[in-house]
């Protein structure tokens, strides 16, 4: 007897397989971080690298973290390790709150959301506010993963002119009012990646042509509380003229640890409850146990003080990178002083292309980031940025006295 797959006619045909669809178009505008490139082609431990934007991880507060999580775990384990809200630990977000108020920001819990890192409020922000097409604003150069974040969403992103006290107010009056643009970003504290600090009469004027023209700051504030000169500049939230259209974003990353991914947005009301409904579409909440512990470390440990001891040893790694860099770059050569933050910008004579460079560099086994990458707009090939956090003061001249070898 015959079955029917035997039977003339009946057989079934191979299946030809149809191709799955591609990834999405947005994906072939967006490129990856090339100072995550630069990083793994750098992990090598004897390459003194000056490329990453990493807290030094032997100033962590080991101790302090874990006896947080201990606390955490023996006396509220079943509600550490439960779903939570959307908003974020309310003794967190107190905590948060008391720390803004007291650098000149008054702000209640109710005023914050807890985000996975303060990558994620940018995330957040830029799905409740940008349509496809919308104009977004960024220094040039600019923070690459914001860029990166934009370039998802489908802004047009515009660069805004800058110099070595950060965004041109002039400039930003006359993009603003021919682009009108839905937000600009901006990292007015030892700005990613030059360093630079927008003065106060800059961020008055921010605060000014955002009102005039109607546009929403994002103001991203990761590495305001790591200051070692100068005096202490008011967010551009505290200026009463922005105070309805300014977001700040906060981060734990760079003054407790990053492996935490902890960070705040602060922002009017309605934003805000936006931005929850946004997070409430990609994880809910942030990680119950970390913010728990977090707010434990808070109350029970003295974190202004672990600021000190990082403040001294990043003080110390900076002016160690400052007194090398006369002798290690080529005569011309143009560098500012940060008063605070993680990174130097350098820019080299003409004639030298600091990309070019990295390849020789690495040779001798010193890493930096080039410059170009950073910019919307026409990339300088001449500039590098130099992060002095990761290494030791000896190491830093070490890793210098390498760069020189590079030029020669």
């Amino acid at each position: 007897m015959l079955s029917a797959d035997s039977v003339p006619g009946n057989a079934t045909a191979p299946v030809a397989p149809v191709p799955a669809p591609a990834t999405a178009a947005r994906l072939a505008t967006v490129g990856s971080s090339p100072v995550r490139e630069i990083l793994a082609l750098t992990a090598r431990p004897e390459v003194i690298s000056f490329a990453g934007g990493l807290p030094a991880p032997e100033l962590f507060d080991v101790e302090g973290i874990r006896a947080a999580y201990d606390r955490v775990l023996t006396e509220h384990p079943r509600s550490a390790l439960q779903y939570s809200t959307t908003e974020g630990d309310p003794e967190l977000r107190t905590a948060v709150a008391a720390r803004l108020t007291a650098r000149g920001l008054p702000t209640e819990a109710d005023d914050l959301l807890v985000t996975t890192g303060s990558q994620q409020a940018l995330t957040l922000l830029t799905t409740a506010l940008v349509e496809p097409g919308d104009v977004v604003l960024v220094e040039d150069p600019c923070y690459l993963a914001a860029l990166q974040t934009f370039g998802f969403a489908g802004a047009r992103v515009v660069p805004v002119p800058t110099d070595d006290d950060g965004i041109v107010p002039e400039a930003l009056e006359e993009i603003a009012a021919r682009e009108k643009p839905t937000l600009l970003y901006v990292v007015p504290t030892f700005q990613n990646p030059t360093g630079r600090t927008l003065p106060a009469e800059r961020r008055h004027a921010v605060a000014e042509a955002a009102a005039r023209h109607g546009f929403w700051i994002v103001e991203d504030d990761p590495y305001g509380e790591l200051r070692y000169d100068g005096e202490h500049m008011p967010s551009i939230a505290s200026d009463p003229v922005a105070a309805d259209r300014t977001v700040l974003l906060g981060s734990f990353s760079k003054v407790m640890a990053p492996g935490l991914r902890l960070g705040h947005l602060r922002a009017p009301a309605g934003l805000r409850r936006a931005c929850v409904i946004a997070k409430q579409a990609a994880d809910l909440h942030t990680s119950t146990i970390d913010q728990a512990a977090a707010a434990r470390y808070l109350r029970d440990s003295d974190l202004d003080a672990h600021l000190a001891v990082i403040r001294a040893a990043y003080q110390e790694r900076r002016d160690a990178m400052l007194g090398g860099l006369p002798g290690a770059l080529p005569e011309g050569s143009r560098w500012n002083r940060p008063e605070g933050g993680m990174f130097i910008w350098v820019t080299l004579p003409t004639g030298h292309d600091a990309t070019a460079l990295l390849e020789t560099a690495i040779g001798h086994e010193v890493a930096y980031v080039p410059g170009a990458p950073f910019f919307c707009g026409e990339p300088d090939a001449r500039s590098m940025r130099l992060s002095f956090t990761t290494h030791a003061a000896e190491e830093i001249r070490e890793g210098l006295r390498r760069l020189a070898k590079s030029f020669a």
